[in-house]
C-alpha cells in the first residue's frame, strides 16, 4: 500500500467499523492529517540527508584546494569515499560537483555548514563524524598543511568544537592513519610500526591516557563505541549511505581496545 494513502484508509476502515458512514468520513479526514504529516516528516529526513552529503564533499573540496592545489591523494580519497558509500550514479554526480563546488573561491563556507548543523540538529556525534570525514581528506597526503590546519580552527569553531577538542580529533585521526597504513584499517599496508608505536595510537583512539587505570580505559572505549555506534549513528540522521564508514571506524576502536587488552593482559 502506497505510504501517502496508509492513513486514509487506516482511519476510513476504523471509522466505518465502529461507527457509520459519517464515521468513516471523520476517519478519513483524519487520516489524511496524519498522512501529510508522515509526509512532511519523509520529506524533511530526506533533504537533511542530501545536506549532510553536500556539505561533507563540498566542504572536503574547500579544504583540499585551501593549501593551494587539490593532490592525487585528495581525488583519490574523496573518490574512494564515493565508492564505500556505493553512492548510485546520480548521487555521485552530486557529490563530484559538491567537491567542485567547495574548490570555488568564492564557496559559502559559513553558509554551508551552518545549514548543516541546523539540519543534523546539533547532534554532537554526527558533527564529530563530520569533522572525522574532512580530517581524512587533509591526511590523505600524508601530512596537515598550516593553511588545512587553519581552515579546519574555522569548520572546528562553526561546528561549536574547541580548540582542544580539534586538537584530540586530530590526533585521532592520525592514529587511524597510522592503523590503515599497518594494513590493520581500510587504508594500504606497508607500514610496519613497533608495537610500542601501535600501542600509543591505540590509546589515541580511544582517547584516553596511557597511564589510566584500567577502569578508565574500559569506560572510554565503551564511551568511544557509543559515539561510533553505526546504528545509533543512522538513527541520528547519518545517511545510509555512510554506514561502511560507521562501520569501519566502530572496527577501528574495537582494534584499539583489543591492543590495549592484550598489552594489559585484561580479558
Amino acid at each position: 500500500m502506497p505510504a501517502h494513502i496508509k492513513g486514509k484508509v487506516i482511519g476510513f476502515l476504523f471509522g466505518l467499523l465502529i461507527g457509520s458512514w459519517m464515521g468513516a468520513l471523520l476517519g478519513l479526514w483524519l487520516g489524511h492529517l496524519v498522512d501529510r504529516k508522515l509526509a512532511g516528516a519523509w520529506g524533511f529526513a530526506k533533504s537533511a540527508q542530501q545536506e549532510f552529503l553536500y556539505a561533507t564533499f563540498a566542504t572536503m573540496g574547500h579544504l583540499a584546494k585551501s593549501s593551494g592545489r587539490v593532490t592525487t591523494e585528495e581525488i583519490r580519497l574523496a573518490e574512494r569515499l564515493m565508492v564505500q558509500m556505493r553512492l548510485r550514479p546520480e548521487q555521485k554526480a552530486e557529490a563530484q560537483q559538491a567537491f567542485r563546488d567547495g574548490k570555488e573561491s568564492d564557496f559559502p563556507l559559513t553558509e554551508t555548514l551552518r545549514r548543516f548543523r541546523s539540519r543534523v540538529r546539533n547532534s554532537r556525534n554526527l558533527l564529530r563524524f563530520f569533522m572525522e570525514v574532512q580530517l581524512q581528506l587533509v591526511f590523505a597526503d600524508g601530512e596537515l598543511h598550516p593553511a588545512e590546519r587553519q581552515l579546519l580552527h574555522v569548520i572546528a569553531a562553526e561546528l561549536s568544537f574547541s580548540t582542544q577538542e580539534l586538537e584530540q580529533l586530530l590526533a585521532y585521526a592520525e592514529a587511524q592513519l597510522h592503523m590503515y597504513r599497518q594494513g590493520g584499517g581500510s587504508g594500504a599496508g606497508g607500514f610496519a610500526p613497533s608495537p610500542g608505536e601501535r600501542l600509543k595510537d591505540a590509546y589515541r583512539i580511544l582517547e584516553v591516557d596511557e597511564q589510566a587505570d584500567n577502569a578508565t580505559v574500559k569506560r572510554a572505549y565503551r564511551r568511544q563505541m557509543s559515539k561510533h555506534h553505526p546504528d545509533k549513528l543512522v538513527a541520528q540522521g547519518l545517511p545510509k549511505e555512510m554506514m561502511e564508514m560507521a562501520k569501519q571506524k566502530a572496527q577501528d576502536i574495537q582494534q584499539a581496545w583489543e591492543t590495549i587488552k592484550a598489552a594489559r593482559n585484561l580479558r
